[in-house]
């Protein structure tokens, strides 16, 4: 006997069926960090969603940050970060702790909580496989007295400068979840952490990805009401920026949406990860659940 209950849930999985068929076979990745790592029931929701979506014929490759825990770490360790014009220096001491905390124990928290839900992840960061060879990131600022620029020097902070993605392309075929952290080799041979925005975005773009989603803990971009925009083109986004409707925080977030698109990726969404089951309503159902931004 059908019950008011199960035919609602049936409802809903034939409503999402035409969207899962629109990303069969298709590599969608998955920016997840920052505060929508807090919690650990939205963390459990996370590694389900993302079961499900590998379930479901989608490919998924999660890529995360950890900036508060990282933080966390140096305070315990009594290591005293360096600010240059409001951003911390990663010296030598700081740029081992990132690797440890990035690529070990978030990392692996991240893999165990996707494998506990049924799916099958493996960790990975930029070293693995020559995923991800950074260049050196630097800085410039212009001091508001002299009108002089100056470089600043951010340790070992870097951005990509060649992706590899044969190693993800050889786990996905394996029915396996890539878990990738933003640690990456330079040429120098030095390890560098990259900003794990610009990673996913660069990541994506090698991939080829119909989506890239980054869970944040903002609904979207808003506007100057303070009302969710469904969907931006890039022209558009560009507008946003000059007259003040996106700004602060935000703008690096949309320009580096902007970059992965210019990298070949179809589609970018900016949603919030403290939402549970954020990922399946923007990729399952008609609304979607954040920002989409399109070429």
């Amino acid at each position: 006997m059908t019950t008011p209950d199960t035919a609602t849930r049936a409802n809903i999985i034939a409503h999402a069926l035409p969207y899962m068929q629109r990303y069969d076979n298709k590599t969608v990745v998955v920016k997840y960090g920052g505060h929508a790592m807090g919690d650990p029931e939205l963390g459990q929701a996370f590694a389900r969603d993302i079961t499900l979506l590998r379930q479901s014929g989608v490919n998924p490759v999660v890529v995360h940050g950890g900036g508060p825990q990282i933080g966390k770490m140096l305070q315990r360790l009594n290591i005293v970060s360096e600010f240059k014009g409001g951003l911390r220096v990663t010296d030598r001491a700081t740029v081992e702790v990132v690797e440890m905390v990035l690529a070990g124990s978030i990392n692996k928290e991240i893999v165990q909580l996707i494998n506990a839900e049924g799916g099958r992840a493996v960790g990975l960061c930029g070293k693995d496989g020559n995923l991800v060879t950074a260049r050196k990131l630097t800085r410039t600022v212009v001091d508001p007295d002299s009108n002089i620029e100056s470089v600043l020097d951010l340790g070992f902070v870097g951005e990509p400068d060649r992706i590899d993605p044969t190693v993800l392309k050889l786990v996905l075929k394996e029915d396996i979840i890539p878990v990738v952290a933003p640690v990456a080799p330079g040429e120098d041979g030095e390890t560098y952490n990259i900003n794990a925005d610009t990673a996913a975005g660069a990541i994506a773009g090698s991939l080829d990805a119909k989506r890239l989603l980054f869970l944040t803990d903002v609904p979207g971009v808003l506007d100057k009401d303070g009302n969710l925009i469904k969907q931006l083109s890039v022209a558009k986004a560009h507008e946003l920026i000059a007259d003040g409707t996106i700004s602060g925080g935000m703008i690096p977030k949309v320009e580096t949406c902007i970059e992965a698109l210019e990298r070949g990726v179809e589609g970018v969404v900016i949603l919030n990860g403290k939402v549970p089951h954020a990922v399946l309503l923007e990729l399952f159902t008609d609304g979607g659940a954040g920002t989409l931004i399109r070429p």
